[in-house]
């Protein structure tokens, strides 16, 4: 076995909020940047020889860490294990891959199917875990397989089927980690598809409070409803618990407003949810991860 900490690039004591997009969350005891699947692999035995908590991240932008931090170590593929090609109408690419990056490396070539995915902020593997989408499209809407490491430490490839894609769901549990995929897009006009994504990116610019941190749409939409419309027509627009904000452009967005901490957005998700819930017997149910 390979000492990891003389052969993969890592941190201590290192601040989760510089790896989270909402920017909150205590220290993890180790944060480990490995650059291959060789890397990866060692890590994953080291934690489990020595009885280490461990949890793969990409971007962090669906995370939130505890104030108290993470008791374990944090493994992050963001900018690494990030190598892409195509082959045809085929995109390859490893799970580290930033979605916006890939959305326009398939523009530059003239292969349309991904311009919904180009503002969302995470990576591929974190896409692929929860069938990530927007403006009306998914990730099984491209995905042709995923390659994803299992928990006696081999390699299985799944098909589109397999993955039993669902809203914000896939197959990818705890004991599973994607490594890298393939995307199936179509040949289309260049320009048409820059036309396309500058038309997301307005929307998203208009609509969305991007100049603050926060973790995209913080609540799954509830069937027959929108989480958005129904806390805003609860009137928590703009409510606060310390720093954290339900955001006054989009309320299906809590955003880190001033300084907040993990625990004054949990409570703030918490107060949300008890007053919908109250007032229309809806329960919102989160979309992004609480790390504890």
């Amino acid at each position: 076995m390979i000492d990891i900490f003389e052969a993969v690039n890592y941190k201590s004591d290192e601040p989760l909020k510089k790896h989270t997009t909402m920017r909150v969350g205590g220290n993890a005891k180790y944060v480990f940047c490995p650059k291959d699947v060789h890397e990866l692999k060692a890590v994953i035995d080291y934690c489990k020889s020595n009885n280490e908590r461990y949890i793969v991240i990409g971007n962090g932008s669906n995370i939130i860490f505890m104030d108290d931090g993470f008791d374990g170590i944090v493994i992050k593929f963001f900018n690494l294990m990030s190598d892409s090609s195509i082959e045809g109408d085929l995109i390859k690419a490893d799970a580290g891959c930033i979605l916006s990056k890939l959305a326009n490396l398939a523009k530059d070539n003239s292969l349309k199917g991904m311009e919904f995915a180009s503002g969302i902020p995470g990576t591929l593997g974190g896409a692929i875990v929860m069938n990530a989408g927007a403006y009306g499209g998914e990730m099984k809407d491209i995905i042709e397989y995923v390659d994803i490491l299992l928990d006696d430490g081999n390699v299985k490839r799944y098909s589109n089927e397999e993955m039993n894609f669902g809203y914000r769901k896939s197959i990818v549990d705890e004991g599973k980690i994607v490594l890298s995929a393939g995307l199936r897009l179509s040949k289309g006009d260049k320009s048409e598809i820059e036309a396309k994504m500058l038309e997301l990116k307005e929307k998203r610019t208009s609509k969305q409070p991007l100049e603050y941190p926060s973790s995209g749409s913080t609540f799954k939409r509830p069937e027959g409803y929108f989480a958005a419309k129904l806390i805003e027509d609860a009137g928590l627009k703009g409510y606060r618990v310390g720093g954290a904000m339900v955001s006054p452009k989009h309320s299906g967005f809590v955003i880190n407003y001033d300084n907040a901490t993990a625990e004054d957005i949990l409570k703030l998700i918490e107060d949300v949810r008890n007053i919908v819930n109250d007032k229309f017997g809806v329960l919102l149910e989160p979309e992004v991860k609480i790390i504890r």
